[in-house]
């Protein structure tokens, strides 16, 4: 019998979630990988039974829209009959490249396991709510930093973990160092701490002097301090609410939020939504932690983009595509799938970034698919503006969109091109519900009875600070970009320069033109 999911649990085959395009269905492949034949089989499904639209959320799981109860059940079972075995429980994601990557510093996929087991041994998968998620980060050419965990796990070198609590790799806190067998340990004991405060909680709700006295005892521990001088996790840092009063938050990457309220991890619709927070917190030898997180070895690494070709071999290539904005009709990518098993691609990896990963290929077998992957409209480079703005499907294909939000979004990338300030991170939305990234954009362009309403700093649920037509609300954005780029200061961000600005000044820059 098929259930239905509400908004804080996953959409699975088993638990569709109604969205106002029918009901929607996430997976992930078991292995990380689908034979580009079997994805051909996955998209006629989906063309069958939803409304034939594909999508690779931004931590990247494959979702089906559409769907209605009787045919997300025939979708279930056709997913079945292709073979492809999915993902349950808490997620412990690693890179799609993992074990494969020969730039990692460790291959995380063994202390993965050893988690995920250690989560079923316990029986933690009932008692934790279905926002909780781990990152186990290999560091090699496809990192995770922006992928939020309620555990962080990122090598130091190949024996060697740095765990951190709540948020994604600029925002979570750092605990300490651990080989792999007490990082295990280390993480399942912060689980069971925060299952013990009940489904609804994270890792963020655990005081750090709980984190603490959980994993008191190990002997393979470094740089903890005592728990005396340990602040706590408050239940408000790294949350967003209302926005109201978050000056301390800085914008985050399009796809990640900072909110537990508004839609978890594994329901925003095509954001793959994670978290972000506040500032790292600081210890008291604050002088000796920076230099250690600025100067040395084990400092995080800066995220590579997952878009392009990846060398994994002298002759090994991944080739690296996004869709745009997340989603793609079904037809498009079966093309592209027949074209893959023509260059010879043997396996596809969903990614985060809204991308696929496309293994077995060698460099002229790379070059050819990129040529096709563009002329299918595909996301091919890093620089592509389309990677940089999440938008929902809106209006018409959302009941409750009320304007066509990734037409406006194809317009704004169309018209600003390059010229988009990398700083400007922007968000489309049907209405104020804000699926496509529930957290903090700099600059948030949402649906409502009024047109386009234009949101600084905030969410979709956000006070706009001005209003356009909504056929007008691409060009609107043009404006305001100009009016940044004439306006910033050296020691601004977009995000900080649309606040100085105000709402008047910006009513009047949509005005003048």
């Amino acid at each position: 019998m098929t259930t239905f999911s509400r908004r804080g649990a996953c959409p699975a085959l088993s638990a569709p979630m109604q969205t106002g395009d029918g009901l929607l269905v996430r997976l992930n492949p078991l292995t990380g990988e689908i034979a580009p034949k079997t994805l051909i089989g996955l998209c006629e499904s989906a063309l069958r039974h939803g409304n034939g639209i594909v999508e690779v959320t931004a931590r990247g799981s494959i979702q089906i829209r559409g769907l209605t109860a009787e045919s997300a059940a025939l979708l279930a079972a056709e997913v079945d009959a292709l073979g492809i075995a999915v993902r349950t429980g808490v997620p412990v994601d690693t890179s799609p490249l993992a074990g494969i990557d020969p730039a990692e510093i460790a291959d995380p996929r063994p202390l993965a396991e050893t988690i995920r087991a250690g989560i079923a041994k316990a029986g933690l998968v009932e008692r934790l709510g279905p926002k909780v998620s781990v990152v186990v980060d290999g560091r090699g050419q496809i990192g995770l930093g922006a992928v939020m965990g309620d555990v962080r796990l990122v090598a130091a070198d190949a024996m060697r973990w740095r765990l951190s609590v709540g948020g994604d790799e600029k925002a979570a806190t750092f605990v300490g160092e651990f080989d792999a067998d007490a990082a295990a340990t280390a993480t399942l004991d912060i689980l069971k701490a925060v299952a013990e405060l009940g489904r609804q909680s994270r890792a963020r709700d655990v005081g750090l002097a709980t984190v603490h006295s959980a994993i008191e005892g190990s002997e393979r521990s470094h740089s903890v301090p005592p728990p005396s001088v340990l602040p706590d996790i408050s239940p408000t840092r790294g949350e967003i609410g209302s926005f109201a009063g978050s000056a301390c938050l800085g914008t985050l990457p399009i796809g990640e939020s900072a909110d537990a309220g508004l839609i978890s991890p594994l329901v925003g619709e095509m954001s793959g939504r994670t978290e972000g927070g506040a500032n790292e917190l600081n210890f008291t030898d604050t002088a000796t932690l920076k230099a250690t997180d600025s100067n040395s070895e084990h400092s995080p690494a800066t995220d590579s983009s997952p878009i392009g070709i990846l060398q994994l071999g002298d002759s090994q290539i991944t080739l690296g595509i996004a869709l745009p904005f997340g989603s793609v009709d079904a037809a498009t990518l079966v093309a592209f799938c027949e074209c893959a098993i023509e260059c010879g691609a043997t396996g596809i990896r969903p990614a985060p970034g809204r991308s696929l990963l496309l293994v077995g290929l060698d460099q002229p077998a790379a070059e050819a698919l990129t040529d096709t992957a563009n002329n299918l409209g595909l996301v091919t480079a890093p620089t592509d503006p389309r990677i940089r703005i999440a938008a929902c499907p809106g209006a018409p294909a959302c009941a409750s969109g009320m304007i066509a939000a990734r037409d406006v979004a194809a317009e704004i990338a169309q018209t600003l091109g390059p010229a988009l300030d990398p700083t400007l991170s922007l968000h489309v939305s049907g209405c104020a519900k804000g699926c496509a990234h529930p957290g903090v954009a700099a600059l948030t362009i949402v649906g409502d009875e009024k047109g386009a309403a234009f949101v600084v700093g905030g969410t979709a649920k956000g006070l706009p600070a001005t209003y356009t037509a909504g056929y007008e609300a691409a060009q609107g954005v043009r404006r305001l970009a100009a009016l940044v780029a004439a306006e910033r200061q050296p020691h601004e961000d977009a995000t900080a320069c649309l606040a100085r600005l105000g709402a008047k000044r910006l009513a009047q820059a949509l005005v003048q033109g």
